[in-house]
This record gives C-alpha cells, sequence and structure tokens, in this order.
C-alpha cells in the first residue's frame, strides 16, 4: 500500500474510509449480541449508522476528545455538502460526516485500540 500522511487525505475521503470502519465496529457488536439473521441485522445496524445516530454518539464522544481528534472532526463536520439529507437535520448530516472523517483519520493513523475506545464510548452497551 503507498504511504502517505494521514492527515492530507481529503475530507470526503476521510469520511468516505470512516463510515466503513464504523460499518464494522457496528457490524462486530451486533454479532457479539448474537444477532444472526441479515434481516435483524440490518434493521439494529440502522440505529448506529444513521445521521441522527451518530450525531448523538458524537454528543457523547465530544468531552473525551484531544484536540487533534477535535481538529479532524471539524475539518469533516465543516466540508462543503451538497446532498440533502432526508431523514436528519443538516446539522445531524454534519456532525455524522465528521465523526466518519475522525474515524476514518484513526484507522488511518493505525490506531485501533482508540477506534474501540470511542466506539464504546459513541455507543455504550445497554445493560
Amino acid at each position: 500500500m503507498k504511504q502517505f500522511d494521514p492527515r492530507t487525505v481529503t475530507n470526503a475521503a476521510l469520511a468516505y474510509l470512516g463510515d466503513a470502519v464504523i460499518e464494522i465496529c457496528v457490524r462486530e457488536r451486533l454479532l457479539a449480541a448474537g444477532y444472526t439473521s441479515s434481516k435483524a441485522l440490518n434493521a439494529h445496524a440502522r440505529d448506529y449508522v444513521s445521521a441522527p445516530a451518530q450525531a448523538a454518539a458524537m454528543e457523547r464522544l465530544h468531552p473525551h476528545l484531544t484536540d487533534d481528534e477535535t481538529a479532524v472532526f471539524r475539518r469533516g463536520r465543516n466540508m462543503g455538502h451538497t446532498n440533502t439529507p432526508k431523514h436528519a437535520t443538516v446539522a445531524q448530516y454534519r456532525s455524522a460526516t465528521g465523526m466518519e472523517a475522525l474515524f476514518g483519520y484513526l484507522h488511518l493513523m493505525d490506531q485501533p485500540e482508540r477506534v474501540k475506545e470511542l466506539f464504546a464510548l459513541a455507543y455504550p452497551e445497554e445493560e
């Protein structure tokens, strides 16, 4: 794989990659919870990956972010958005994009433990 500086990757590319990183975390969580049918997996995954759910998750994450992580989130949140969300406010959509950019950045920085830590803080498991 070509070596590059993750800090120079475009916001859109970070969000694109981060979407996949979050999706893997969600799928692992759902499998660990015992969901096995594709119908149940897809239904429960929406509870994690919708823009409103990700925006709420970012509210939980903000106090735990480093200055660098906050800067990456803001970069992603503030990038020019050309689509209008259907089931979310513009603010929720922008926050979700910022979250995806953050997770993409952490993946590229080879910080899998931080990804797991932030995912657990963003989506605490129900008891």
